[in-house]
């Protein structure tokens, strides 16, 4: 008789979604050096089965997006694993420097951060942390512009322009 060698799951990583107003939001958190730490958060549509936070992290975080889509000048306070390339946390970092219900194109932030247009866009297609870094918030020079690496009409881009009315940007 063969026996198995599976790993077990592993209890480090906590998968939760939870209803949005647009859909549904993917909530992973992650045991990080013994700290829990929000480790993604992922726009999904209503179709996606819902699963209920297990731990008291996906719980409160559950609890802040809840208060944000009741208002939108709600303030994120929650332990996040850092992520991405030193250019693209620039690029997180300063999309929350801008005011909800305003924009500002690609090459506006760009310019600020002495980057290309087409970089700050690529970092805001990576964000792991739509809501925390608001990358929504960043338009093209002619409209709305794409999002989450989606350049046409589909799932991510109804979710931006929700956001943006949400916020009063629109």
């Amino acid at each position: 008789m063969a026996i198995s060698r599976q790993k077990p799951p592993s209890n480090n990583t906590q998968y939760s979604v939870i209803p949005a107003p647009f859909g549904r939001l993917g909530i992973t958190t992650e045991l990080v050096d013994g700290s829990l730490m929000l480790s993604k958060l992922d726009y999904l549509s209503a179709k996606a089965t819902l699963i209920q936070p297990q731990n008291q992290l996906a719980k409160e975080v559950s609890r802040q997006c809840a208060l944000y889509f009741k208002d939108p000048h709600y303030q994120f306070d929650l332990p996040i694993k850092p992520a991405g390339t030193t250019h693209q946390q620039k690029v997180w970092r300063s999309v929350q420097d801008i005011p909800v219900g305003q924009t500002q194109t690609y090459g506006e932030l760009a310019k600020q951060i002495k980057s290309g247009a087409r970089a700050v866009g690529t970092a805001c297609g990576a964000n792991p942390y739509p809501l925390i870094a608001p990358c929504h918030r960043v338009v093209s020079a002619q409209g709305i512009g794409g999002y989450m690496k989606e350049s046409s009409p589909g799932l991510y881009r109804q979710i931006k322009i929700w956001l943006l009315q949400h916020e009063g940007a629109l």
